[in-house]
């Protein structure tokens, strides 16, 4: 199984993220999750629809 990693530039965008993570109220955070769950499932459908499939795979 091939392991994928975080390129460097990834690493220091989410030490940042994290660092501005740790000033958020419980419910920023909560509403940003969503958010972010919601953007991945888009990113996961446009994906399939360029692979040309609807299985759910991802």
């Amino acid at each position: 199984m091939t392991t994928i990693e975080l390129t460097l530039e990834q690493q220091l965008r989410l030490r940042i993220y994290t660092s501005q993570a740790q000033s958020l109220s419980v419910e920023e955070a909560r509403v940003l999750l969503v958010e972010m769950m919601r953007q991945n499932m888009i990113k996961d459908n446009t994906i399939r629809n360029l692979l040309g499939t609807q299985k759910n795979v991802l």
